[in-house]
């Protein structure tokens, strides 16, 4: 069945406004009560309720009521405003996540924009040098920067479309969110608006494809000059949109990178991306430098042929006159730099020259200018040899103080990310290394130092050095009690005690339930100890034995696994309404591996027993009895001392069988022995010897029978004295609290 929409209708007394009549009402027939809420459609002729109402208005005169209805989520504006249409919350998962994206849009734009100080190469054809362009290069690079552009256009939009936080709200928590677009644009325009417009021009686009093929045949010095100094403008804004941008990403999910390692990599790619910069920027001042040798060269030339700068581009090199020119000028072995006769100084530029770097391929070239400035920037600049160019040694001296700066920023970035890493590990060795010196001032035994070290070690498995309680308690409860419930429901549930229970109960348990470890050999609880927690296993086993308080003869032992629980005493003690001390435990149990649990305190199984009384169920109590190991126990004594009373009083009755038998047998004889004896006496015999012969039989007679009574006493005595197991104390699960 599809969901009710339920209708709000609104009242106005602006006569001005319509109603739309064509609505109904999609309210079903009720359960509860078969009825059905009378329909309100609406005709062709607008009959329905709204203009019932205005036509028993204009009957009586009274000023019309124009109906419009709502949806109760707030209305349809927000139900069909467009998704590019809505205004996007700065700290919300859509934002955060294309910043990332953006910041990663932004770090290849840092990469791309260099490349295009690798478009101009000398050529060698016929010994003669010209100056060209790299136009396969040049498309690539323009591709890429192209893509780039996209994203900073559409950080554009999204910025327009981005809410912000009033600043006078931001007095007590986040603050007030400005959603209007209108102040939106205006405080983006005021503030960050044409920072990000030059940022996505493609003004080197327009330069390489346009301006220089119009112009080159002029001035190829020039039109190369602009374009380093149009990528050198607009890589400065683009290089300054990094940092707001990480710190709108910092604010919004606390640092930029996830892990430790992905922003050590971060820094380490930034470094990198200087190097990139330093090196594409020397290699460009290397042609530049190369260019101004030729042209100076070539303006003092006296030769047969006028030297014309047109004649350096490479676009000439058919022609009549530069090849002319090309066979008999000194200009290119003047401007050699392998040339002992060469009187121009190169500086810093000099191995490039040496090398022909110009002429390699663009690979060859990257790498080495790569090196290069990895190379001066990590050292500072300290190894170059510069000329008294001013541009060179103001190059020289930005090296260096670039490399300073990048350099200890790397390596403190660096080395706190990397100790975030270790953080833990070091704060654990400090903690294992007290731990040693206070069992060392406090001269413990060999073997309670070794349990020491081994909790330790099996907690920082475990763990790994996090304060779960800590993490727990900073979350608010709702959250809280929803991640309790994921770890910790399950295993619950597995009690059969607790499997009766409702959820609602079973979240109250898990609440309060806290993670428990154990090594090997610790007894959690002794026999006749107060039981003061309920333990639910996760991993390891424990054996759990009693001797019924100490018996001799008797023994109990079960090993407790994965799922099994210990410490029922507790459940009947939680649910006596005057229960004080703390309830005696039955039995002794004993980690035999490592264990991991989760414990519930015997206050909190109090709280929850007191606030949720709805245990008045025989299922229940039946459940306990049935599942608890002290019940079963005692039900086995139980069993088997019947069995015992049995046996002894079956064997008492066949004892007392065989008795009477005896006794009547020994009575008949000594009554024949009697007659015999009263009959010689007749016969003859002496008065005295018969008297004395009655009597020893008479005392014969009674000596039996207090033996035999005697013998049943004692046996009726050992079955009434046999210790009995005590029986487990019942829960009351219908006894109310005391208020």
């Amino acid at each position: 069945m599809e969901p009710k929409k339920l209708k709000q209708v609104s009242f106005y007394e602006n006569r001005n406004q319509t109603f739309n009549h064509n609505y109904t009402s999609t309210e079903k027939a009720s359960n509860t009560n078969k009825q059905s809420s009378p329909l309100l459609i609406s005709n062709s002729n607008g009959v329905g309720f709204g203009s019932g109402i205005n036509r028993l208005g204009e009957a009586l005169k009274l000023p019309t009521l124009n109906l419009r209805v709502f949806s109760r989520n707030g209305g349809k504006h927000e139900e069909e405003e467009k998704w590019w249409k809505r205004t996007l919350d700065p700290s919300s998962e859509v934002v955060l996540k294309w910043n990332r994206i953006f910041l990663v849009a932004c770090l290849i734009a840092l990469f791309v924009d260099p490349l295009f100080f690798y478009l101009p190469q000398v050529d060698n054809i016929n010994n003669s040098f010209c100056m060209s362009r790299n136009v396969p290069l040049g498309a690539v690079v323009t591709f890429f920067r192209t893509l780039a552009d996209i994203f900073y256009f559409l950080h554009v939009l999204v910025r327009f479309r981005t809410a912000f936080v009033a600043p006078s709200s931001r007095v007590f928590g986040r603050g007030e969110l400005v959603r209007d677009r209108k102040q939106i644009a205006r405080r983006y325009i005021k503030s960050g608006f044409f920072i990000d417009l030059i940022a996505a021009l493609p003004l080197p686009q327009i330069v390489i494809w346009f301006i220089i093929p119009a112009i080159k045949l002029s001035n190829a010095r020039s039109t190369y000059n602009a374009l380093q100094l149009i990528v050198f403008i607009q890589y400065i804004p683009r290089l300054y949109l990094i940092f707001p941008l990480s710190t709108e990403i910092i604010k919004a999910a606390g640092v930029v990178t996830k892990t430790a390692w992905a922003g050590a990599a971060y820094n380490l790619l930034l470094y990198m991306l200087a190097s990139h910069i330093l090196g594409a920027a020397w290699y460009l001042l290397s042609v530049q430098r190369f260019s101004s040798c030729w042209n100076s060269t070539c303006r003092s030339e006296v030769s047969p042929i006028t030297c014309h700068l047109r004649f350096l581009d490479c676009s000439t090199k058919d022609d009549a006159d530069r090849i002319i020119w090309a066979n008999s000028t000194k200009l290119f072995s003047s401007c050699d730099p392998n040339n002992p006769d060469t009187t121009f100084e190169y500086g810093i530029f000099l191995s490039a020259m040496s090398k022909d770097v110009f002429s390699e391929n663009f690979i060859d070239k990257y790498f080495y200018c790569l090196w290069w400035g990895l190379q001066q920037l990590s050292s500072y600049g300290q190894n170059l040899e510069t000329s008294t160019f001013v541009w060179e040694s103001s190059f020289c001296i930005l090296i260096s103080i670039v490399g300073l700066v990048l350099f200890a920023l790397l390596i403190g970035n660096m080395q706190t990310y990397l100790q975030s890493i270790t953080s833990r590990l070091e704060e654990w060795r400090l903690r294992r290394r007290d731990t040693e010196e206070w069992m060392k001032h406090r001269q413990l035994p060999p073997h309670l130092r070794e349990r020491v070290r081994r909790f330790v070690q099996y907690k920082w498995l475990a763990t790994r050095g996090v304060n779960e309680e800590a993490i727990l308690t900073s979350l608010p409860l709702d959250l809280r009690r929803d991640i309790q419930s994921h770890l910790c429901l399950d295993l619950v549930r597995r009690v059969p005690f607790f499997a009766q229970m409702d959820n609602q109960l079973l979240d109250a348990i898990c609440e309060r339930l806290r993670s428990s470890l154990n090594t090997a050999g610790t007894f959690i609880v002794r026999e006749g100890d107060p039981v003061t927690e309920m333990l639910f296993i996760i991993r390891g086993k424990l054996d759990s034995s009693t001797t019924n308080g100490g018996r001799s003869g008797f023994f109990n032992s079960i090993i407790l696994r994965p799922g099994d629980f210990c410490g029922e005493e507790l459940l009947a003690w939680a649910l006596l309404p005057n229960a004080a001390s703390f309830p005696s435990s039955t039995r002794t149990v004993r980690a035999q591996e490592e264990v991991e649990a989760f414990s519930l305190q015997a206050e909190d199984l109090r709280f929850v027993a007191n606030q949720f009384r709805r245990l008045h169920s025989k299922k229940l109590q039946h459940t306990f009895r049935y599942y608890s190991h002290h019940w079963r126990t005692w039900g086995a004594c139980f069993i088997q001392a019947g069995w015992r009373r049995f046996k002894k009083r079956k064997m008492s009755q066949s004892l007392s069988s065989r008795e009477s038998f005896s006794s009547s047998f020994t009575e008949s004889t000594s009554f024949s022995h009697y007659e015999n004896v009263d009959q010689n006496s007749n016969n003859g015999g002496t008065g005295e010897a018969s008297s004395q012969a009655i009597q020893q039989l008479g005392v014969t007679l009674l000596a039996k029978r207090f033996a035999g009574n005697a013998r049943k006493g004692a046996q009726r005595g050992r079955d009434i004295e046999l210790p009995k197991m005590m029986k487990p104390q019942d829960p009351d699960f219908f006894a109310e609290p005391e208020p």
